[in-house]
């Protein structure tokens, strides 16, 4: 379903978040609308995981008269004629209405990465990244915020890992991510796009996609299956609750135009230590079976956050005990 763009009221901020009935962007959407947003959301309904988990994830902001959606792929909606099939307009239309972009949409996964699926993540992660900079450019907006992942780091031994490190990605998915950042960069560099790239480390919480590792972890535990673990347990990660990687991402159109920053949980712990944690939250002794590690997947994640604190005042404030307590009360359909 494609819809026409409502106008925006006098003195409203209006913002255009990509990907906006995914984890990340439906949970960012439902915040800039709280305070008084006006959203334009794009999502293509990509079939990586069901649509009704998605269309649940926007119940709140399509109650909003302030937020409208525009169904549609990137890639088409940048072609030359994409404003005679699209009521919205075209991608340049769009861009050009709102104050401030949020670009979350993407192809997620590492695992996934592999073999002939490459070609969907060039498409969703690195040319429709490309295609809405080029509108940016063309039009003038205040700040153009992209979504990137710890992924760009791959196997370092330097912890916790800094934005000037060097970027070695340990999978396709990575080299993806770390090519949408240069593009960002060189636009904002070449053309003064004020972009600002966010490194992601392991979100979780409600809404989470249900083939991340908390998700399944929660789901098979509910319905008493064992846990699958891939590796031996000690892999460390730095999880980063859902509510302060959304503090994060509204916080950075103040940040630096061309800048990359982390946003972490600040501490790192290992799958182990995690699955003791979501043991105590479920109340059970969890059954866990360990296989082994998949390819693509990195030993460590931690998140230097220096960088974000000085320059937008990134404070990560929600504990893993927390986190994963909320989560589980939403997969378990309770307040």
């Amino acid at each position: 379903m494609r819809v026409r763009i409502r106008l925006r009221l006098e003195g409203m901020m209006r913002a255009l978040v990509t990907g906006c009935a995914g984890f990340i962007g439906s949970s960012l959407t439902d915040r800039l609308l709280a305070q008084g947003w006006d959203v334009v959301g794009v999502d293509s309904f990509e079939a990586y995981y069901s649509r009704d988990l998605k269309e649940g994830n926007l119940v709140a902001a399509r109650d909003s008269a302030s937020f409208s959606l525009v169904e549609a792929d990137l890639l088409e909606l940048a072609s030359d004629n994409a404003g005679a099939v699209n009521v919205a307009g075209s991608l340049r239309d769009i861009v050009g209405s709102v104050d401030h972009v949020y670009h979350l949409a993407a192809q997620p996964g590492v695992r996934g990465s592999w073999g002939r699926s490459f070609d969907t993540y060039v498409r969703n992660n690195v040319l429709a990244t490309q295609a809405l900079l080029e509108c940016a450019k063309d039009v003038g907006i205040g700040s153009f915020v992209c979504a990137s992942s710890s992924s760009v780091y791959g196997e370092t031994p330097v912890l916790p890992m800094d934005e000037e490190a060097e970027c070695r990605p340990f999978s396709p998915y990575g080299v993806t991510k770390l090519a949408s950042e240069h593009l960002a960069r060189l636009y904002a560099r070449n053309f003064g796009v004020p972009t600002v790239s966010l490194r992601f480390f392991t979100v979780y919480g409600p809404r989470q996609r249900p083939d991340m590792a908390f998700n399944k972890f929660i789901s098979a535990a509910l319905e008493g299956r064992p846990i699958e673990v891939f590796g031996d347990g000690s892999q460390t990660r730095d999880f980063t609750f859902i509510s302060d990687i959304v503090d994060g991402i509204v916080a950075a159109p103040a940040a630096r135009a061309g800048s990359v920053l982390n946003l972490g949980g600040g501490s790192r712990v290992s799958l182990s230590d995690a699955l003791e944690v979501l043991g105590s939250v479920c109340g059970r002794e969890l059954d866990v079976r360990r296989g082994d590690i998949q390819a693509g997947d990195v030993t460590d994640t931690w998140a230097a956050v220096g960088r974000a604190r000085s320059e937008i005042g990134f404070a990560p404030k929600v504990d893993l005990a927390a986190g994963l307590a909320a989560e589980y009360r939403w997969l378990l359909g309770t307040p």
